[in-house]
């Protein structure tokens, strides 16, 4: 089976087949987000430790950290960042950019095996990405288009993904070091989008047998009552073969979907994530098991 193996200084992380599914924070992202964008422009990055703190504490497994601001230093902030990050907390983390002196810049900082965030299928983008990828010993995220854009059939999308999984290889990066993006598309601008994606993604794990990821918000873009419909979503999802996806550890219901999905397909042996993570504490004064006697709180002093 697959296993791509992502590590940070201290703990590492497999993302497979038969593992449970991993849970990339999505937050630590100024598109969109005009106050963030500002204040790591300006070197304020109180925000960036605050999401981060808060997405491992809500279920994520990993962060995905992105330092895109226009006419900003992105090489510096994104290296200041990854270092940021890593001294709050253990989880690994993928380095998101499509510039390459930034990805160098954190890949040159960042203290494990890495997930570079990302390589397409456009000739230039692979032949200055790759190489990158292999020099610092990284997995990387394979997105599913080239220079002719983003196509809606999923063929051409699939022949995509298995030209970057051979280019990799020609670069001595094994093919479980390649995480592919099948591209998550809008479903209220294109009906099919979700019948396309979840046999694409069958496709590339029973045919390529490569892990995957997305960004799985993309999916709801548009629609009322977002999360619901992204935890549906990555529960069908995972179904289909998908082990990642970078989405938004703060919405409950994506980590119940997930964390339910594990269980139902036996990644979660005895139900035992589910119930550390979902159990309500007992009562207080209900019996203690086993001794037919009431538990009793002491008091302080």
């Amino acid at each position: 089976m697959t296993e791509t193996v992502i590590s940070s200084a201290s703990k590492e992380l497999v993302i497979g087949f038969d593992r449970p599914f991993v849970i990339i924070g999505e937050r630590i992202n100024p598109t969109g987000r005009k106050i963030m964008a500002e204040e790591m422009k300006n070197g304020d990055y109180s925000r960036v430790e605050s999401d981060a703190i808060a997405q491992v504490k809500a279920g994520a497994h990993m962060l995905d950290v992105n330092a895109g601001i226009p006419l900003a230093d992105e090489p510096k902030i994104l290296a200041e960042v990854l270092q940021l990050v890593q001294s709050l907390t253990d989880v690994p983390l993928s380095i998101d950019s499509s510039i390459i002196e930034a990805l160098e810049a954190g890949l040159a900082v960042y203290q494990g095996k890495a997930l570079v965030n990302s390589v397409t299928g456009e000739e230039e983008n692979l032949e200055r990405v790759l190489p990158l990828i292999k020099k610092y010993g990284a997995a990387v995220v394979a997105i599913s288009n080239d220079e002719s854009g983003i196509s809606e059939d999923i063929d051409v999308r699939f022949d995509v993904a298995k030209k970057i999984v051979e280019r990799a290889s020609d670069y001595g990066i094994p093919a479980c070091d390649v995480v592919v993006d099948p591209l998550v598309m809008p479903i209220g601008a294109i009906n099919k989008a979700g019948q396309q994606v979840l046999k694409l993604i069958h496709r590339l794990r029973s045919e390529l047998k490569v892990n995957t990821t997305c960004g799985a918000s993309n999916i709801s873009f548009g629609l009322p009552n977002r999360h619901g419909f992204n935890g549906a979503f990555i529960s069908m999802a995972i179904q289909a073969g998908m082990t990642s996806a970078i989405t938004n550890p703060l919405h409950s219901e994506v980590v119940s979907a997930s964390m339910g999905a594990d269980v139902m397909l036996g990644k979660d042996p005895d139900c035992a994530r589910w119930i550390k993570r979902f159990r309500e504490p007992a009562a207080e004064g209900a019996r203690v098991r086993g001794t037919g006697r009431r538990s009793r709180r002491r008091s302080p002093g």
